[in-house]
């Protein structure tokens, strides 16, 4: 998927993943896609009430080798 900003949130633990992603995405523009990598098995049911909560648009996400990727939508 295409992305216009990156964070790499690799062995921080809840809430930093979420928290920087909030950061991110208030220095973004509507509509672009910020992609997120996470270690914290935590995060997957993070980011999908981060996303209820926001408006921002959880768009995708996967676990590879115990390695979380989400693709957020800046609303």
């Amino acid at each position: 998927m295409e992305f216009q900003k990156e964070l790499d949130a690799r062995g921080l633990n809840c809430p930093l993943p979420i928290l920087k992603a909030k950061k991110a995405l208030a220095e973004m523009t509507s509509g672009e896609i910020l992609r997120v990598t996470a270690t914290d098995p935590g995060s997957v049911r993070d980011f999908q009430a981060f996303a209820r909560q926001t408006g921002n648009e959880l768009v995708g996400h996967s676990e590879n080798n115990k390695e979380f990727t989400f693709f957020m939508k800046r609303k």
